[in-house]
């Protein structure tokens, strides 16, 4: 992308910023000017769940890292899952994404997609969008070139060569800004912000490419009280117009953002509830919360 047209998407972004409703936080969490309905594309979601694993068990050298996995995640819903190292809760990521096959069970995406028939990068292409502890973003980029590489485009060199913003993609772009809490930062380096800064570029990143579900692994990690503050606000915001699974140990953030919390324990559900019930369940203060 030419230095004109960097400076011309990001005038133009910062004009679309300017007209956007800035409002307060209304009850719940969303953002106004940003609620609407919950969209799934062509995802089924007709028996009311957008994830769904039964019976899903996998072994790494007689170890059973996933044993008889079952549960589920409706539409919109921001669900938070807890539990002690090496509980499976990355392995059940990985199994969600394709990047592991389990030995037995199900795991369907919406009522009627097999995730365990597809590759890896076709489930990402699906609208499942997977955010690792550690940011990955392009450090020698702007926060405007990032977010524009991660649009849902055709990326052969000649369409990349001749690539411009519609209005539609502007806009989307200039509302991303707004809501990962970096329209005051379009024409930064990536490589110049904060460590919270570029985990909400990343998460911009993914929300460019339309996600139905995003997996999101320990993302308040090395943050600030004032980056995990913003970040419970950015998720509760999302919440409603995507679905979340949010793996975290940080309690504090757990009880600004959860409604239902799930606890796993070697490789299986524990305990599921509000976090008050978990915290309660004298097999989860037993395994992980001791007293």
């Amino acid at each position: 992308m030419t230095p004109d047209l960097m400076e011309e998407g990001a005038r133009r972004a910062q004009a679309l910023l300017a007209a956007k409703p800035q409002g307060k936080t209304e009850s719940g969490g969303r953002a106004a000017g940003f609620s609407r309905p919950v969209v799934h594309g062509e995802v089924d979601v007709a028996h009311g769940r957008i994830l769904y694993l039964e019976d899903v068990s996998v072994s790494f050298d007689g170890f059973k890292a996933i044993n008889n996995l079952s549960l589920d995640i409706a539409p919109g819903e921001l669900r938070c899952i807890i539990g002690p190292n090496g509980a499976g809760k990355t392995t059940m990521m990985d199994i969600i994404t394709g990047k592991t096959r389990p030995d037995a069970g199900t795991v369907f995406f919406g009522s009627t997609i097999d995730l365990l028939r597809y590759k890896e990068a076709e489930i990402a292409g699906m609208g499942i969008g997977r955010k690792f502890q550690k940011p990955t973003v392009f450090e020698q980029l702007t926060v405007f070139e990032n977010l524009e590489l991660a649009l849902k485009t055709d990326k052969g060199v000649k369409a990349s060569m001749f690539f411009r913003l519609d209005s539609g993609e502007s806009d989307r772009l200039a509302e991303i800004l707004q809501t990962i809490h970096l329209a005051d930062a379009v024409d930064r380096l990536a490589g110049t912000l904060s460590h919270g800064q570029k985990q909400w570029l990343e998460i911009g990143m993914l929300l460019m490419q339309d996600p139905k579900l995003l997996l999101l692994d320990e993302p308040v990690a090395g943050m600030t009280d004032e980056e995990t503050a913003r970040t419970a606000e950015l998720f509760l915001t999302l919440k409603g117009q995507h679905s979340l699974m949010v793996v975290e140990h940080d309690m504090s953030f757990i009880k600004t953002i959860s409604e239902k919390v799930t606890v796993l324990h070697e490789g299986s559900v524990l305990a599921e509830g509000t976090l008050e019930q978990v915290q309660n369940d004298e097999r989860v203060i037993e395994v992980y919360l001791g007293r």
